[in-house]
């Protein structure tokens, strides 16, 4: 995937978390998307996330349309 260009990989993405909302949630911190073990947001580090299938598929779907805007941990690196 890492061959593809950046919004094509980040459709791709959305389309798989898209078609699995259970295994995410939304961090209400940041919006972010996480898996849905995770404990803390590792972009903004809020422990407050919405797991609605709804809000994960919405989020999904916003965030694959668009490039990224958000800065993440592999940015500060």
């Amino acid at each position: 995937m890492s061959d593809l260009p950046e919004n094509e990989a980040r459709q791709r993405k959305a389309a798989e978390i898209a078609a699995n909302p259970s295994g995410y949630k939304v961090c209400e911190g940041c919006d972010s998307i996480v898996g849905h073990a995770v404990v803390l947001c590792p972009n903004c580090h809020s422990f407050r996330f919405d797991d609605q299938p709804s809000r994960v598929i919405a989020q999904a779907t916003l965030l694959g349309s668009r490039s990224q805007k958000s800065v993440t941990t592999n940015d500060l690196s």
